[in-house]
Formats: structure tokens, C-alpha cells, sequence
């Protein structure tokens, strides 16, 4: 089986590193550039989109900022999955909050912002404070703003203007700013068959608007059910194939979605050590259509993201059941250079092998870790 992934960054790299023992060659369309690439080395395969489609089985992506033409392509070719509309509803938020409408999931109260009488409009349907995002191409907290009383408007919108005429079709989605008490997310996977496997809820933590660290096992089973029913709701309403991922805000015991990703995701990496089968493994099941694996919790499992650094200390692969992947990139200031999964046998060991492997990192580059 021969599957393409649009997108040739780490997490191309991770399906790839999965789907060699299930004999799934996988290559990587680098959406910039126009070539066909090897997930991991990076050496060019094939030239054009058009070879690469017609050699390819499947096709699938890695991230959602995909120009509508390559996926025009694909979507003619009757390989890609999950669709268009999934991939496009990942990223615009305006397409998001219209599908998790359409799933009657809750979201916090929202409205499309699109010019200046829009952001007055939202002080009485959305409230003060809201939270604004670009509809298009925001991530990692970039694109954002915090709009917390009306004699922000002038300034804000001053700020906003720029922002909307430098993208075509670019719009403000202004949301509620809900108090949440953590944000966590589900990872999960829908085969071609409509079958469903999740895995644990994981709870995240952010610094600077960036995952820093991902904890599995740490939700009572009320909330794993709520977010399990949410999950297929939205699965359901986009006819889903593949791992997509789900962002909530727990708001005392009650979920929100924040956001939605039709792919694999940074904070299901721990499954690599933590799960039965990994969320890379599950994605080429679900797309190629293989039954899916087993996604339970085999022990605690926490993610650290390494973010900015392309060393560490030779310390850490000492310690035991601590694992590092790199992501052979170059390195640049915050930019995602790698991971390491930390395993225990309870989440009370966990926090003293995270402490442990604290000792060895650096305060400024993990201050998650290193508080």
C-alpha cells in the first residue's frame, strides 16, 4: 500500500516511521516547494503533484493549510481521506464553528468578524471579554488578541485591519473568553467501516500559547464519555476517515470544543510509548482500510514538546523508560525540534520521573518542566 501525505514536516515522518512494519510505503508532497520527498531523509522521490497522486493508493495530510487547488486535485482523484470538507473545516475556523454547530457539539458563543461594525456587534452577541482569532492560518497562540473592554476597540481594530487585508477571504472569529479550569483533548480514529476507537483524554499544558507538555490518564471516566460522544458527533456529521483530533476547555466537569484537527496531533504523540497502537499507526489503518488497533492506556505516559533546541543532555537516555524523538530540523527559536515520551506505572511515578528528567533540561527551554 502506497500512501501520500500533503505535508512533508515530523509528523509526515512519524507515519512513516509506522506504517514500515505494516508494509505501508509512505511519501510526502512538500506543499511548498511541489515535490515528492521521503518522509525521513528528505530525498526527492518524483516531481508533480499529478505523478504522485496517480502513483499513491491513498492520500492523506498532515496539516490543514493546504491550498484548495492541491486539494481539488486530490479530492477528483476519489483517494484522499478524509475529505476536503474535513481538512478546509480544520482550518477555518469559520467552517469549524459551522460544523461543530451542524454536530450540535457545545463551543463557546462566537461571531465572524469581518469589518469594523462586526467587532461592535460582537461587545453584545459575544460579551466582554472575548477572545479574537484569525479564521485563517492562526496557530500556537499567533493571530490572536485579547479584547477585554470597550475602550480597546480603536486600538484593536487598528491592529486587526492589517492582519484581514493581508490574507484573501480572511475574517475574525470572536469568541467568548471562557474561565476553563484545563484544557485537554481526544485523540481518536474513524475507519472507512464507520468503526470508532479513542484513546485516553490528555491534559495539556501551554506556555506562551505552545503545548509544552501532554499528560494521558489523569480524566475520570465521566469526562472520557463526554468527550468520546462528542467525538462522534463530529465524526459522524464530516463521515470522518482517519485520526482526527479534538481540543476542549474543562470548565468544572462540563466540555467545551475549542478547536478541531483532521490529523494527527502533538499531544497524541505520547502513544508512540503509551498506547497498544500508536495515533500514526491508526491513521494509515483507518485510511487505508485496515481495522483499527487497540488504543488502550498501557501505563502513565506524559509528552514533553522540545522546542527551540537541537541537543540534549546524553543524561537523559539513561533514564528509564524515557524516550526521545528528534525531528531532523534546523534548529530556530521555538520552532517544535522534537519530543520525549515519559512512561511510568502510575501517574505518581510519572511526576517523579518528569521531576528527574527536569534536572537534566534547560530552565529557559522547558519552563513547563523546570518550574
Amino acid at each position: 500500500m502506497k500512501v501520500l501525505v500533503l505535508g512533508a514536516g515530523q509528523l509526515a515522518r512519524m507515519m512513516a516511521l509506522a506504517g514500515a512494519p505494516l508494509n505501508i510505503e509512505v511519501l510526502a508532497y512538500d506543499v511548498g516547494s511541489g515535490q515528492v520527498v521521503h518522509p525521513l531523509t528528505q530525498q526527492l522521490m518524483m516531481k508533480g503533484l499529478d505523478t504522485a497522486v496517480t502513483y499513491a493508493d491513498v492520500i492523506t495530510a498532515e496539516f490543514e493549510h493546504i491550498p484548495h487547488n492541491i486539494l481539488e486535485v486530490c479530492e477528483a482523484s476519489g483517494k484522499l481521506q478524509p475529505t476536503t470538507q474535513a481538512i478546509k473545516a480544520g482550518g477555518d475556523r469559520r467552517l469549524e464553528k459551522k460544523l461543530l454547530d451542524r454536530a450540535s457539539v457545545a463551543s463557546a458563543r462566537y461571531q465572524i468578524i469581518n469589518n469594523r461594525d462586526d467587532l461592535e456587534q460582537a461587545v453584545n452577541t459575544v460579551g466582554i471579554p472575548m477572545v479574537l482569532k484569525g479564521a485563517l492560518g492562526g496557530y500556537d497562540g499567533k493571530g490572536q488578541w485579547r479584547f477585554t473592554s470597550v475602550e480597546q476597540a480603536d486600538q484593536l481594530w487598528q491592529e486587526i485591519s492589517p492582519f484581514l487585508a493581508a490574507t484573501p477571504d480572511q475574517a475574525i472569529v470572536a469568541e467568548e473568553f471562557v474561565p476553563f479550569d484545563r484544557e485537554v483533548s481526544l485523540i481518536g480514529a474513524r475507519g472507512k467501516d464507520g468503526s470508532i476507537a479513542v484513546y485516553p483524554l490528555t491534559e495539556n499544558t501551554h506556555h506562551n500559547g505552545v503545548l509544552s507538555l501532554s499528560v494521558a490518564g489523569k480524566t475520570d471516566s465521566q469526562l472520557q464519555s463526554q468527550a468520546e460522544t462528542m467525538f462522534k458527533a463530529v465524526a459522524e456529521t464530516l463521515d470522518y476517515v482517519g485520526v482526527l483530533a479534538i481540543e476542549f476547555f474543562d470548565v468544572g466537569g462540563k466540555l467545551l470544543v475549542n478547536e478541531i484537527a483532521p490529523r494527527v496531533h502533538n499531544s497524541g504523540h505520547w502513544t508512540q510509548q503509551g498506547a497498544e497502537t500508536c495515533q500514526f499507526e491508526n491513521h494509515l489503518r483507518a485510511v487505508c482500510g485496515l481495522p483499527l488497533g487497540n488504543t488502550t492506556l498501557l501505563r502513565s505516559t506524559a509528552m514533553v514538546n522540545i522546542l527551540g533546541e537541537d541537543t540534549l543532555a546524553d543524561e537523559i537516555l539513561s533514564l528509564p523508560q524515557c524516550h526521545v524523538h528528534w525531528y531532523g530540523k534546523e534548529k530556530r527559536p521555538g520552532r517544535k525540534m522534537g519530543h520525549i515520551n515519559v512512561c511510568a506505572n502510575s501517574l505518581d511515578e510519572l511526576n517523579d520521573k518528569l521531576g528527574e528528567l527536569a534536572v537534566y533540561l534547560d530552565p529557559a527551554a522547558f519552563p513547563v518542566l523546570c518550574k
